[in-house]
């Protein structure tokens, strides 16, 4: 089969579309016919090197963590899919433990829920993984109904979900982005406001009784104001900052050392919302397989809008 790939870390001109062996579903898994995969931050850091010693790979790697299909194959021990069922999901771990095999004409899922009519191909194939990541973290924060939480990077593949589906839970929702996302993130039923120096004074005006809750889903060194709008450190979660250690900060990752149990139920729960008209998955980007160079340059830039995605 045709798949993403990388024989050595480096720049986005590093992917090759190449052949390699088809997987196949093992008990307690499906594989899919992709029809979409997304393309994630993560996936960038894996071929670039930047995760080398946090999550080595078996060179060479076939990328992507989320994919939306149509089964084709079910392991034993499956009996909510039948072939022909469209599904979204997450793959299933590599033999070292890590994650990648979505960006693949076939794709062996670990996690997964019946599409949603209301969600098309392209919106599906790039929202489980982000889903699974928001919820984890919400669910770590203990976000639901009262809660005041404050998104930084709101606008981005995790946080323009993290939004929707705090805002499920009948948190209310402040989120930062540029000026040119405000009228999005209000659209997805955020108090927008402007990342940057003077965020505190910024959320004081939002939030006169200040925030219970902050999630970082950027990294840009900005935990220490999120640590004092929150009050403390234990009310804060880092999607993306390394050294959440210095500042008493949980980092939270699906896989590699330190991994937090994975939230599987979001994904369910993002379809029924999604049907209810309650949930969206903002694209920024649509590219084939064989342009994925381009889908990562766009996610370097780190002002993608929405989810990047790649299609077969």
């Amino acid at each position: 089969m045709k798949a993403l790939t990388f024989s050595e870390y480096g720049p986005a001109s590093v992917l090759k579309v190449a052949d390699v062996a088809e997987p196949h579903a093992g008990p307690g898994q499906i594989r899919v016919a992709v029809r979409a995969s997304g393309v994630a931050p993560s996936d960038c850091g894996l071929r670039s090197g930047q995760f080398r010693d946090m999550m080595p790979v078996r060179l060479p790697h076939v990328l992507g963590v989320d994919a939306a299909g149509v089964v084709d194959e079910v392991g034993a021990g499956v009996d909510d899919v039948r072939p022909g069922d469209a599904v979204f999901g997450i793959v299933s771990l590599t033999e070292l433990g890590q994650l990648g095999g979505a960006n693949a004409e076939y794709a062996v899922l670990s996690a997964w829920a019946l599409k949603p009519n209301a969600l098309s191909w392209e919106q599906a194939g790039g929202v489980a993984a982000n889903v699974e990541t928001a919820a984890r973290a919400l669910d770590l924060l203990k976000v639901g109904v009262g809660s005041t939480l404050l998104i930084e990077g709101a606008a981005g593949g995790v946080g323009t979900l993290a939004v929707q589906l705090a805002v499920a839970r009948g948190a209310t929702v402040i989120g930062t982005a540029g000026p040119h996302n405000h009228d999005f993130l209000a659209d997805l039923g955020a108090e927008p406001t402007t990342y940057g120096p003077g965020l505190p004074e910024r959320v004081g005006v939002l939030a006169p009784d200040g925030v219970d809750l902050a999630l970082d889903c950027v990294g840009s060194g900005s935990l220490p104001d999120l640590v004092d709008l929150a009050g403390t450190a234990e009310r804060v979660v880092t999607l993306a900052d390394m050294n959440a250690a210095e500042h008493g900060v949980h980092l939270t990752r699906s896989a590699g050392p330190g991994a937090d149990p994975q939230a599987l139920d979001g994904l369910t729960t993002a379809a029924a919302l999604a049907e209810e008209g309650r949930f969206t998955v903002p694209l920024a980007g649509v590219f084939t397989l064989e342009n994925a160079a381009a889908a990562h340059r766009l996610s370097e830039t780190g002002h993608a809008r929405g989810k990047i995605v790649v299609t077969l």
